[in-house]
């Protein structure tokens, strides 16, 4: 079976949906959380660096952001191998995205407090994409705000959900519908 996996970030961690075609059905494949940090203050880098001297801070981001790039080519590389284990084709990641954030420096992320969210959110999503590019699987990048506009897929999605049973939390309703996005794209 061909899948797809669809991946909704979150600070720290991430949904993961693995959607696939089955006799002209989709079918969830895995459907769990993964995680991105292996220490809690790495959840939230740029707030662990806030009050530490430039240099250190600079160390800090740099070392929470080497961990949260592991962490997602480890936890990415499991599940396709589980995958194929169970000779399924991935054929393409999809991430869930937000607004791009300018290129700023970590100290001038550091001195806006509103810079160190928006740091964050762009952080773990960008390592899961890297973690695709890493794993050479095709990624697929889907702005989280465009996902109402697939309205025709809502049937699909519904009927997932149907499939696994609770919990069918958003995050993984996104993630799967990112997964069947990224299916059409095949």
């Amino acid at each position: 079976m061909n899948v797809a996996i669809g991946l909704k970030a979150h600070s720290g961690w991430a949904a993961l949906v693995s959607v696939g075609r089955q006799d002209g059905s989709f079918v969830v494949s895995t459907r769990q959380r993964i995680d991105l940090v292996e220490e809690a203050w790495a959840k939230q880098p740029y707030h662990a660096a806030e009050h530490l001297e430039p240099a250190r801070a600079r160390d800090r981001v740099a070392q929470g952001i080497a961990q949260a790039r592991r962490m997602a080519v480890a936890e990415l590389r499991t599940v396709i191998d589980r995958e194929q284990s169970r000779d399924h084709i991935v054929d393409a990641v999809a991430v869930l995205t937000g607004a791009p954030m300018p290129a700023w420096t970590v100290d001038e992320i550091l001195s806006v407090h509103f810079r160190m969210h928006k740091a964050e959110g762009v952080l773990f999503r960008e390592v899961l994409a890297q973690a695709a590019t890493a794993c050479a699987v095709k990624l697929v990048t889907i702005p989280e705000k465009e996902l109402g506009a697939y309205t025709r897929l809502s049937k699909r999605l519904i009927a997932l959900g149907a499939t696994v049973g609770p919990p069918w939390a958003k995050d993984q309703k996104d993630a799967a519908l990112a997964a069947l996005i990224a299916l059409e794209h095949d």
